[in-house]
């Protein structure tokens, strides 16, 4: 049949080549329908569909141990295909992970079950990442094999040495990150990644035809791809393709397989009524006589179940062996490897930050922050050896290079430096697997604007609580003769808004080093770094040992001459106007302090106390920042002003931009003047 032919569904179904098999993957059948109908929402067709791929998959080729989901050494299973969660879930529940019972099966998509409508990492062992927007899986399967190589490089055959499988859709596929990360796993060589593609030619309006007629394996073929095309019910047929990509080490490889979505169901298999309804009694009624299982709703006979469990089982002798192996390593090689397994960084650490501000105070030069966090990576590199850094094909503009970094290249992964190409998006998800495989830290740049090429993934590495470091460059009008295509103006609040994402913006170079400190020292926290192209003056010439920037937001210079009656809070390139405006107002006798603000989120999770004495009592305030006002009205109130950006920017020298936008010294004054005049008379 070819590959993009509608599969059709005789009755009654072909007797399979292992009925066995077949007997095992009507598990996941039946519990998906089931927990579907119970929820009366939910998608029975995926894991229907590729229930037979999954169980020659989980029986006969997957390496993990249900009693230890986390070990490092054990195969990654991701489904790129979210909404087909039931699969993964009965795949839990059969193989014997602890916290995925029955009752959690039943309870699916209920508020607080472990099994929500897309799988959601953290809430149940197995789960190896949030998917649910299509293509995000196989983006972070691509980070996650790039991980297992590079650890490889590192530690050996004997500590790392597995496989990432991914199941994925024709949503997948359609959607751009796909393109991405196809090619860049393509390039890379990355031959231990194994790609399952549900090739059942329907999507929720129809039939693909409808929509898409893209030949999907020449198109993995053009990006140096292992292809084969097979018979998704075919169990001998999915257990060869398997065997033949495990010995193709220098591509990935992808399997396309003709499968039927809703595979039993006696009058919606095949069509798009079994994607996404809840099939209905009397369907899955049929789907029962079709299949024939005789069993109740959520019954698993025992004697499968046992199977199933063995299943579950089946790899611990490999991770014992593998934990012997960790024992008798060298003692500095395994102790290096334990350590990064616990994601703990090396002692000492914080001293490259340290040495970063002493350099940064011996040399006293303006420095664009994009340079400074350049070289607090210079430091922090040789202090931190896991760190992985990258660029969207911007290195020398993002600084995201440090001096002694050497690059990943395809088949060399001996390498600690990713040149990503023009590939925002799967730089961004590949960077989530990469942080989510373990052993790595992850960091990656691009120009600021460029966000929203990553928003997906920023938004899930937030979401997921990992600690994936976005490096985002040029981040204001401040990038001047590019103009207002490239000039950020929307994207610090937007960024702002999504929940448990730290968006840092350091003011000066001190700042910028403590930024990467609190960055670092927070391992279950997204995070993203907000730096300049222009140059700006050193304001934290005496910055202690205190890194004050880890609130989020300190008094940089207080109130004189009496009690405060103006507060002027700035970020970024706008801090040195804060701070030059308030020298003018204290010389007209107006007491005013200067509130640096580099990390929103940090501040608002310090007490109140804290925040009202950095703040102050005065409601006369003034909030500079080349961006747009939201996200600070919180915190002027119905009496602040707010100087900043009001519409989209202009090409120019980066002066005659920050001018003709009106955010000067000037304007923060007379802002400042009127303000204190309404608030104090």
């Amino acid at each position: 049949m070819p590959e993009s032919a509608t599969a059709t569904q005789p009755k009654p179904l072909p007797q399979p080549r292992d009925p066995h098999l077949r007997e095992l993957a009507n598990c996941i059948r039946v519990l998906a329908m089931d927990a579907v109908e119970k929820a009366k929402s939910g998608h029975p067709g995926m894991p229907m569909g590729m229930a037979d791929i999954a169980t020659v998959l989980f029986a006969e080729f997957l390496r993990f141990d249900a009693e230890d989901p986390h070990w490092l050494d054990r195969d990654r299973f991701v489904i790129s295909n979210g909404h087909g969660s039931m699969l993964l879930y009965a795949l839990l529940y059969l193989t014997g992970y602890k916290d995925m019972t029955i009752e959690q099966i039943e309870r699916f998509r209920q508020v607080d079950s472990k099994t929500a409508g897309h799988p959601e990492y953290r809430h149940a062992d197995g789960i190896e990442t949030t998917t649910g927007p299509l293509g995000q899986g196989l983006g972070n399967s691509v980070g996650m094999a790039l991980a297992e190589r590079i650890m490889n490089a590192s530690f050996g055959d004997a500590l790392v040495d597995h496989f990432t499988y991914v199941f994925m859709g024709d949503g997948c596929l359609m959607e751009g990150i796909s393109h991405e990360a196809i090619s860049f796993a393509g390039h890379l060589k990355l031959g231990k990644i194994i790609a399952f593609f549900d090739n059942n030619a329907i999507s929720i309006d129809g039939a693909t035809s409808l929509s898409v007629s893209d030949d999907q394996s020449a198109r993995f073929r053009a990006s140096h791809w292992h292809v084969q095309e097979i018979d998704g019910h075919d169990t001998d047929a999915i257990r060869d393709a398997i065997r033949a990509a495990q010995a193709v080490t220098d591509r990935p490889s992808m399997i396309s397989c003709r499968t039927i979505i809703g595979f039993g169901l006696p009058t919606k298999a095949g069509t798009q009524k079994a994607h996404s309804d809840a099939p209905g009694e009397e369907e899955i009624a049929g789907a029962r006589k079709l299949l024939g299982w005789t069993f109740p709703p959520f019954e698993i006979p025992a004697n499968l179940l046992a199977e199933w469990r063995a299943i579950g089982a089946k790899g611990r002798p490999s991770r014992m062996a593998w934990a012997d192996r960790v024992k008798a390593a060298p003692d500095g090689l395994r102790q290096d490897f334990e350590r990064r397994t616990r994601g703990e960084l090396p002692e000492g650490w914080r001293g490259a930050i340290a040495a970063a501000k002493q350099e940064f105070l011996a040399s006293g030069k303006d420095m664009a922050t994009r340079q400074a966090s350049g070289a607090v990576l210079n430091h922090l590199f040789d202090a931190i050896p896991e760190l992985l850094g990258g660029s969207a094909d911007l290195t020398p503009s993002n600084n995201t290079k440090a001096k002694n970094q050497v690059e990943i290249r395809p088949g060399e992964y001996k390498g600690s430096y990713v040149h990503y190409g023009v590939r925002e998006h799967g730089m961004a998800a590949a960077m989530n697997g990469i942080a989510l495989h373990g052993g790595l830290v992850p960091y990656g740049g691009t120009f600021m604007t460029f966000s929203d090429y990553c928003r997906p993934a920023i938004r899930l590495a937030a979401m997921m609580e990992i600690r994936t470091i976005f490096v985002m460059t040029h981040d204001s009008i401040g990038l001047g003769e590019d103009g207002p295509t490239h000039q950020p103006i929307e994207h610090l609040a937007a960024l702002r808004a999504i929940p448990h994402l730290a968006v840092y913006r350091p003011g000066d170079p001190v700042e910028t080093a403590e930024c990467w400190e609190a960055i670092l020292d927070a391992p279950r926290r997204a995070a993203l770094i907000a730096l300049s192209r222009q140059p700006m003056p050193l304001l934290r010439r005496d910055p202690g040992a205190e890194n004050r920037s880890a609130k989020g937001g300190y008094v940089l210079l207080e109130a004189s001459g009496g009690a405060r009656k103006l507060t002027i809070m700035a970020t970024g390139s706008e801090l040195h106007l804060a701070v030059e405006a308030r020298e003018t107002l204290q010389k007209e006798g107006i007491p005013t302090a200067v509130v640096s603000m580099p990390c929103r989120l940090l501040f608002e999770q310090q007490d109140a106390a804290y925040r009202r004495a950095v703040l102050g009592e005065t409601t006369a305030r003034v909030a500079v920042e080349a961006g747009v006002e939201q996200s600070w009205d919180r915190y002027l109130g119905f009496d602040g002003r707010f100087i900043g950006m009001h519409e989209f920017g202009a090409s120019g020298k980066i002066a005659d931009v920050y001018k003709k936008f009106d955010i000067t010294t000037d304007a923060v004054v007379r802002a400042a003047r009127d303000v204190v005049k309404q608030v104090h008379g």
